[in-house]
């Protein structure tokens, strides 16, 4: 239940009080805010244009090659696949009980992003997507208003305002943070304090709430108690916001699940047969979740909360009551029958342990019932258990009643004298005190074996302790212990051995327990090996079913399962586990009571099939490693009836397993989504058999045609469009979707069709944060698809969802990224049109220059040397560096690492364009023609997959192109030129490292300190170039190169002088390293530049004097070793020519390095300016 803190005046109407606090502007509030949206706004009209172009000019409408253009007979998938490489792409299609919000469209970008780099291959690419309202949250829903209705008006102006304010905990108290063990089913305990008065919050108790919460109008809300209503409404929501986001979405294959659509009806029931006839689904008692109130199966999606929770089943054990307490004795008195027994019922995960237990653990301060089971026989356990165990059959006598005589709380029957199956103790143990046991869990009755526990060590040592302060005898407590199994690593008594060595003191070191549980369990159960009782010499494994038989056919045990966590249903109901008589898909593995040879076909796969991350295989593997029979029908909400049963629905998780298969001819059936319309091949929804439908899934050879009164040649346009676009290329989904949808996929993919049609990779994400924090409505941090488009425009919009992350780690939206974006893509559109638009075009340098100093430009940018004239060595670097980056990104977008391809394809590119628009700048050259035009042109394919409409406005309207850019192809280009990238790299180097120099001691003089130079004053950098490597480097680099490539080093050592070792070893080792690593013996040995350092360096005067600060002359000097080991040098004139001999060297002379410059500066009071 949502919640939000009520303002101080409350309205008296409930609906006003609820928009006062829950509207859809609320859900938001803590989202930022834009104020000058100009720009922005420019953006989306531009936008808005060229997705009507998309539209009108059908861009994402692919289909398969035609019959004329490959005959059907003699075409195979293959031949197709080669001679048209295709990609089919698509996501989880939503549930469509609202609106898409952020996280919705962060998966969808995935596929988006894929599918448009797809496209820039040459690839034929489908994306489609259809609209899943199966199942119960929609009916629930609706039934509930239904109610509010009746209850409260058609606009529930008689729902009063007190209705839905609450009273919130006093002083601020808060719930603390939930243990281990209470995560799943305890968040209902708050600690208070004294303090200021409560605040009172609006509950969003009711469904009506809910929808004005979803900006659906008052007078509107009452149509909604019809299902059907919802499937009519939100779907076109879904298609106009994924369409203002720009995505590449076939809409003529869209449909909507459940009857609502008579073809996919049709479709759902031939896979159920299918799957029937092939042994895949099976009618059995099977242990599943159960709604009480539903009547009904539970499953995940039917849920509130506690998707992902499966069934637990226990042991439990019968402890008959041998003698009770005084306590106990009066409340019993006139209700437990004389003559019957009355047993406490422990539920236990390790029966193989029965022999060693010493007492039996209540919670002092837990609600504890006395349950008939019949006239002679009574449960002792928590009211919770007992309506768990009263939809098991066999339990109690009556389905879902367990008639409760007596009530208690634990403490009262502390002390009762029982008898425990199997233990050696045979005279009995005793009911003690347990602090920790929750009545959360189990039957909140735990039975104790110190032996193999060590919760249950820890807590007998504390009573034997304390026997006085628990109001027990110590001797209760002090009961022999048994020693049970024999572990590798803990002896015999494995409990004691690790309460020891972890120093656990007492049963509140809860954080060392858990992990002492988990050690003793794994240890027990995987190595361990019995050495008691008449199982002696198995392994614990092998032994733990046996002892558990051996225990219910004595009558001392019997089969208890309950949810794995607490599960609440769509209409608000406490789930619990019933033995249901129930069709199921036969999943799971032989152990786990499922068809394992099925089972053990998706596990292979899982190695051949791509899932993109370690993390991602490790969990599929891990769910069909846990996974169950499944149940596939329910009674109540929405869906196709199951075809041998049409009391009973198929649910939503068992109709959205292969569905994909179905877009590939979706479009051919019906016109809309409803398949109301009938589609091109005028086939209507009841001539599709099952074995029309086996045909067009290619469970038939291509030439056996089924008896049909449809056209041949239209179930040869259907099953081309399924031969060419299947299989499904890539499905992206939340990763929550493993556990289920995505598994299930695999089985009956596995199931129905051929190999070669088996989905080709699933990529899973992360769920999406917003600006660091979950998203959550009553937080008002919170955003839907259309209000993210909206504030951004759509490609900044999918800019900040690109950056957002690509791991299956959670991701964040940052709007401040989506608001940045906005400025950096409208400046970038307008420079882009400026040089094209605006350029004034020179001749050469001294052009530039003229027409820079003398001519009005307003942007001096677009003052190009014309296309076609020389180029010099900054042109040929920034070229290089395009391409190179168009390399770069290429690769991140074949991972579909988006984040990264954003960076190298987009700010890394751009960055490569200041770099070339200042550095030509500074040296009076201007940027060349061609390469404006070049990077204008590449930027704009570089980010088509992620901003398409702000590069389709580059690419047509300032570039002149005659086609939309989503039909251009990525550019190819030649490999980076080694040379050029080493320059780049260096300019890059030397620059920072000077003024790194530079900004040290501006803070070093801010600082008070000495400075070799005032930063502030005009300046003059000297850089030093060596013409050769150190002496020393030589003499070991030849020793290395005598070596190769059989390098000892220890041999290697003897021939270094002493006197050079400190510096002699590091640099041999560092260059076997290099070697070790795969790089090549010439570069690592011969250590040549693959650049002229002085022609760099004599390129980057210029902007040195731009970027440093009062920086008037930059003087190079070549250096070299002189006779006298001393540096000399000359100065390099600007031509490059040898000037001046130098002698007398500062410090950065003895640095230098080929490749490695070392530099001084100086203050000069007076210099003619070189």
């Amino acid at each position: 239940m949502a919640e939000a803190p009520a303002p101080s005046s409350l309205p008296q109407s409930a609906v006003k009080a609820t928009l006062t606090v829950l509207d859809p502007d609320h859900s938001s509030t803590k989202t930022i805010k834009l104020e000058n949206t100009e720009k922005r706004d420019t953006l989306i009209e531009s936008e808005k244009k060229y997705q009507q172009q998309w539209q009108e000019q059908a861009v994402f409408q692919p289909e398969a090659p035609s019959l004329k253009d490959e005959p059907f007979d003699t075409t195979s998938p293959d031949q197709l696949h080669e001679k048209y490489p295709k990609f089919f792409g698509c996501f989880a299609f939503p549930y469509m009980n609202g609106t898409l919000h952020a996280g919705h469209s962060f998966t969808a970008s995935k596929v988006e992003f894929t599918v448009g780099f797809a496209r820039m291959q040459g690839k034929r690419t489908l994306w489609p997507l259809g609209y899943h309202l199966t199942g119960m949250p929609i009916k629930a829903c609706a039934d509930k208003l239904v109610r509010e209705i009746e209850q409260f008006g058609p606009t529930f102006e008689r729902c009063p305002v007190d209705d839905i304010v609450e009273e919130g905990p006093s002083g601020g108290a808060v719930p603390p943070a939930p243990t281990q063990a209470e995560t799943k089913t305890d968040l209902s305990k708050f600690s208070a304090t004294k303090g200021k008065a409560a605040a009172k919050t609006i509950q969003t108790k009711y469904q009506f709430q809910i929808m004005l919460a979803q900006g659906i109008p008052l007078e509107e809300i009452q149509k909604f108690s019809d299902p059907y209503y919802w499937i009519q409404y939100f779907p076109p929501l879904a298609k106009r916001d994924l369409t203002n986001f720009g995505a590449r979405i076939d809409w003529r294959r869209q449909f909507v699940t459940t009857d609502a659509n008579p073809y996919f009806d049709s479709f759902v029931r031939w896979q159920m047969r299918k799957l029937k006839e092939l042994g895949k689904i099976i009618f059995a008692k099977r242990y599943t979740i159960y709604s009480p109130k539903d009547g009904q199966a539970c499953l995940d999606h039917d849920r509130q909360s506690g998707e992902g929770v499966t069934v637990q089943e226990y042991t439990a054990l019968k402890l008959k009551v041998k003698e009770w307490p005084e306590s106990a004795k009066k409340i019993l008195d006139g209700k437990l029958p004389e003559g019957a027994n009355a047993y406490f019922v422990p539920a236990t995960l390790r029966p193989e342990t029965m022999y060693g237990q010493t007492c039996c653990f209540v919670g002092p301060n837990i609600d504890y019932g006395l349950f008939k089971v019949s006239d002679s026989e009574y449960f002792v356990c928590s009211q919770r258990a007992a309506r768990n165990m009263s939809y098991q059959p066999g339990i109690f006598p009556k389905w879902g009643e367990w008639n409760q005589v007596a009530s208690f709380k634990g403490k009262d029957v502390i002390g009762t004298l029982i008898n425990a199956p199997l233990s050696i103790h045979k005279d009995g143990v005793r009911i003690l005190p347990m602090e920790t046991v929750k009545d959360t869990k189990g039957t909140a009755v735990v039975t104790c074996v110190p032996s193999d526990s060590p919760d249950d060590y820890a807590t007998v040592l504390d009573l034997a302790k304390k026997a006085e302060y628990y109001g027990i005898k110590k001797e209760w407590a002090e009961l022999e212990i048994l020693p049970i199994i024999d572990t590798p690593a803990y002896g015999n008594l494995t409990a004691k051995k690790l309460v020891e060595d972890l120093k656990i003191q007492s049963p509140k070191d809860t954080k060392k327990l858990e992990e002492a549980k988990e050690k003793a369990y794994k240890e027990g159960f995987y190595k361990g090996t019995m050495i008691y009782g008449d199982f002696k010499g198995k392994r614990v494994e092998d032994a733990k079913n046996l002892v558990r038989q051996q225990l219910i056919d004595s009558g001392d045990a019997f089969n208890y399962a309950e949810p794995d966590g607490k599960v609440m249903s769509r209409s608000g109901d406490d789930c619990v586990v019933a033995l249901l008589d129930q069709w199921f898909m036969n999943y799971g593995t032989t152990e786990n009571g499922g068809d394992g040879e099925w089972a053990q076909k998706v596990m292979s796969y899982l190695d051949e099939m791509q899932l993109y991350y370690p993390e991602a295989k490790h969990a599929f593997k891990g769910v069909v490693n846990w996974l169950a029979n499944w149940a596939c029908a329910r009674s109540y909400g929405l869906g196709t009836k199951l075809p041998w049963d049409p009391s009973v629905m198929v649910e939503s998780l068992s109709d959205s397993t292969i569905y994909q298969a179905y877009y590939s001819f979706a479009h051919l059936l019906h016109r809309d989504m409803f398949g109301k319309e009938i589609g091109p091949l005028g086939i209507k929804p009841d001539q599709f058999t099952d074995e029309v439908w086996d045909y067009v899934f290619a469970r038939r050879a291509r030439n056996d045609y089924p008896e049909t009164d449809i056209a041949e040649k239209s179930l040869q346009l259907m099953r081309r469009q399924l031969d060419y676009f299947y299989p499904l290329d890539m499905r992206t989904s939340g990763k929550d979707l493993i556990q289920n949808h995505l598994t299930f996929n695999l089985y009956v993919h596995t199931a129905i069709f051929d190999k070669s049609n088996w989905p080709r990779s699933f990529r899973v994400n992360g769920h999406l944060t917003l600006n660091g924090k979950k998203m959550s409505k009553s937080t008002g941090n919170f955003l839907t698809l259309q209000q993210a488009v909206s504030k951004f425009g759509a490609d900044a919009t999918r800019i900040a969802m690109a950056d957002a992350g690509d791991g299956i780690e959670d991701a964040n939206f940052d709007e401040s990224v989506a608001n940045s974006n906005i400025l950096k893509l409208f400046e970038l559109r307008k420079w882009c049109e400026e040089m094209v638009r605006n350029a004034v075009i020179v001749a050469d340098g001294d052009g530039f220059k003229h027409s820079r100093d003398n001519d009005r430009i307003k942007n001096v940018d677009s003052i190009q040397r014309k296309s076609g004239s020389p180029r010099v060595l900054w042109d040929d670097m920034f070229d290089n560096e395009l391409n190179s980056l168009i390399t770069e990104t290429k690769k991140y977008y074949e991972q579909t690492t988006f984040k990264s391809a954003l960076k190298a394809g987009y700010f890394d590119f751009t960055a490569a364009r200041d770099f070339y628009r200042e550095v030509t700048k500074a040296a009076g050259l201007g940027m060349h023609e061609d390469l404006v035009k070049r990077y204008i042109e590449l930027q704009a394919l570089l980010i088509t997959p992620v901003a398409p409409h702000w590069a389709d406005y580059i690419w047509q309207e300032v570039l002149g192109k005659k086609e939309t850019v989503q039909n251009a192809l990525w550019p190819e280009v030649p490999e980076a030129d080694a040379p050029l990238t080493a320059a780049r790299e260096y300019v890059r180097t030397t620059a920072s490292n000077i003024t790194s120099a530079e900004g040290a001691q501006v803070k070093r003089l801010a600082k008070g300190k000495t400075t070799l130079f005032d930063p502030k004053k005009d300046k003059k950098i000297t850089i030093f170039v060596a013409q050769e490597w150190p002496t020393w480097q030589k003499k070991y680099t030849d020793l290395l190169r005598t070596s190769y490539p059989n390098i000892d080093i220890k041999s290697l050592s003897k021939s270094i002088d002493k006197s050079e070792s400190k510096k002699a070893m590091p640099f041999i080792n560092a260059l076997k390293r290099r070697l070790d690593a795969g790089e090549s013996a010439d570069v690592v040995l011969n250590r040549q530049l693959a650049f002229n350092e002085l022609d760099v360096l004599r390129a980057m005067v210029p902007g040195l004097k731009q970027t440093v600060q009062k920086c008037v002359a930059v003087e190079i000097v070549s250096v070299a070793d002189g006779a006298d080991g001393k540096k000399t040098g000359y100065v390099v004139n600007e031509d490059g020519s040898k000037g001046e001999e130098k002698s007398e060297l500062g410090p950065g002379a003895s640095s230098a390095e080929p490749g490695s410059p070392g530099f001084a500066f100086e203050n000069l009071e007076s210099i003619a300016v070189r």
